[in-house]
């Protein structure tokens, strides 16, 4: 058995969904911006994302690793300027989620209830080989692998607050140090 960075939900695991990915490759750096991006949509609301990012209809922002990246008009609408489209990632990615999908389905959940709760990406290993320069010299010519981590959980029912506000002590909402002064002023009346 595997462990996964994120710990399910400790709740309800049985409401969760997971996919991982090792030693992909494909570049770290663009599918961890992926993941971002994705973090916290809907399932449905994912594919569709990503069916238009690899059209070049909607950008991934590129916001930590952005150096080099070129700017784009399509990244106003996550405030940022730079983005671009990893097609590869974005491949990556969605078989993935497809994995978690399937097994959300062989859990029996209900997948429009899905939405994506974790994706971890991680650095593998760097890939060595070699690249001939001028002069008889050689340079490394390194690849970025990545580990990658799904989660999917479905939505768990809102329960509504109750309204009895005469069941409160008349401690609730002090912090420790507020209790104590009131018990201590207590004392000494």
């Amino acid at each position: 058995m595997v462990r996964y960075a994120a710990a399910p939900t400790v709740t309800n695991p049985e409401k969760t969904s997971r996919s991982r990915g090792e030693y992909l490759r494909t570049h770290f750096k663009n599918m961890r911006e992926v993941a971002a991006a994705l973090t916290g949509l809907k399932l449905t609301k994912a594919y569709a994302y990503l069916g238009d990012v690899k059209e070049h209809k909607q950008v991934i922002p590129f916001r930590r690793f952005s150096g080099g990246v070129g700017r784009t008009g399509q990244a106003k609408q996550f405030k940022a300027t730079q983005g671009r489209w990893p097609e590869k990632s974005v491949r990556f990615i969605l078989r993935l989620l497809k994995n978690a999908e399937s097994n959300a389905d062989a859990k029996s959940l209900d997948v429009e209830d899905l939405y994506i709760k974790n994706i971890v990406v991680q650095q593998a290993p760097k890939t060595r080989r070699r690249t001939y320069r001028a002069h008889g010299r050689i340079n490394p010519y390194l690849g970025h692998p990545c580990h990658i981590e799904v989660i999917l959980t479905a939505k768990d029912e809102e329960v509504e607050r109750a309204k009895d506000k005469e069941v409160a002590s008349p401690l609730a909402g002090l912090n420790r140090r507020q209790v104590a002064r009131r018990r201590i002023e207590a004392a000494r009346a």
